[in-house]
């Protein structure tokens, strides 16, 4: 092993969230969020007692999007293992369910943008004994395919809600102003791509003395390794197996979330356009950047139900499908969640024991991802 090896020790020998104090704290927050936005907020604008219509919802369609959330979750592993767990590390798709089980709890309680998330798999992968570096591109490339798909659906889905070839409301600021600012991150995305992987040493070309040169490559690795994950993201395509069952995770994945949505409002009697369902539902998630807000818990809430709203579907029904959607989509997760988060920590003892994940293959295979990427490794 090498001396950065999490055996040895080092940045991944701790885990700085499912503390004892960090979940009571959480669970003071979001009760406080859930008893605002769920009792306080239907009073203020007027929908007196909304959280009465659950009652109407129709059990079947619950059960549809039950269904989809399942399919959510599968879709969710198998892109982290067809981008970080598969020819790396070689875990099993156990392993890999504890670790995506984990995070994505730890993304749901701890979240501003996904940050806790991040923060437990880059701890678990270096308890696996993945390189530093190669868990930071190999990150990059699984968030870069998981996000892809939302900016491409609000260019898709707005463009064709505001031409009229799918039927919806089509007001500028729901489908144009979106679509424009999906595609300038698009476009910064492309362009970041470019950065190269030797960007330290150039840009310390241009700063004077020992000290300076070393700060300016510290911080120029930044950007390098965010292109290097970039780039790594669009070299899995040259590989159809593992491009492939990439694509299908970060599309299904998406795609099982708006089906839970739909299922939501059709158990309520409502037939919302597809396109409609699918702009509402990523205009509304953009809240979930709202930092401190756990689990998006009053932001995203508020977000969809403030899109779907202007959408022109009546607030008395928005309201209980949305609340079912959050049950479901959100909560639904945690507990397995958690267990998994403490299974994996079983898990990577038994590593430690037993002999590391990344010992089962030998070494990485960055033949198998024969990219200049390579070259910047550390």
């Amino acid at each position: 092993m090498s001396p950065e090896d999490p055996a040895n020790g080092g940045e991944a020998a701790e885990l700085p969230i499912f503390t004892r104090r960090r979940l009571i704290q959480t669970a003071a927050l979001v009760i406080a969020l859930l008893v605002g936005i769920y009792f306080l907020f239907p009073k203020l604008v007027g929908l007196g007692n909304a959280l009465g219509k659950l009652d109407d919802a129709d059990p079947v369609w619950i059960t549809v999007a039950i269904g989809f959330n399942l399919i959510a979750f599968a879709t969710y592993i198998a892109l982290f293992k067809a981008v970080v767990g598969g020819d790396a590390l070689r875990l099993s798709w156990v392993e890999t369910y504890e670790i995506n089980m984990a995070g994505l709890a730890a993304t749901l309680l701890f979240s501003a943008g996904g940050a806790g998330g991040i923060v437990l798999t880059f701890w678990a992968l270096r308890k696996a004994g993945m390189r530093r570096h190669d868990v930071a591109r190999r990150m990059v490339a699984f968030l870069t395919l998981h996000y892809a798909f939302y900016p491409l659906a609000l260019i898709l889905f707005g463009v064709l809600l505001r031409t009229g070839v799918l039927h919806g409301k089509a007001s500028v600021e729901l489908t144009i102003v979106p679509a424009g600012v999906a595609g300038m991150l698009l476009a910064l995305g492309l362009l970041f791509a470019l950065i190269p992987p030797d960007l330290g040493p150039k840009v310390a070309r241009f700063v004077h003395g020992e000290r300076g040169q070393a700060i300016a490559k510290n911080i120029a690795k930044v950007p390098a390794v965010f292109a290097e994950g970039f780039r790594f993201a669009i070299s899995l395509f040259t590989h159809p197996r593992q491009g492939g069952l990439a694509v299908l995770g970060a599309a299904g994945f998406w795609a099982a979330n708006i089906g839970i949505l739909w299922a939501c409002f059709h158990a309520f009697g409502v037939h919302v356009p597809l396109a409609v369902v699918v702009q509402g539902f990523f205009l509304g998630m953009v809240a979930n950047l709202i930092p401190f807000a756990p689990a998006g818990v009053g932001a995203v809430d508020a977000g969809m139900i403030g899109a779907f709203v202007l959408f022109g579907i009546p607030e008395d029904t928005v309201f209980p499908a949305i609340l079912i959607y959050r049950l479901i989509a959100f909560w639904m997760p945690i507990p397995f969640g958690v267990t998994a988060f403490f299974q994996l920590r079983t898990r990577v003892q038994t590593w430690e024991t037993e002999g590391l994940p990344i010992d089962r293959g030998a070494t990485i295979k960055s033949e198998v991802m024969a990219t200049p990427l390579d070259s910047g490794r550390t």
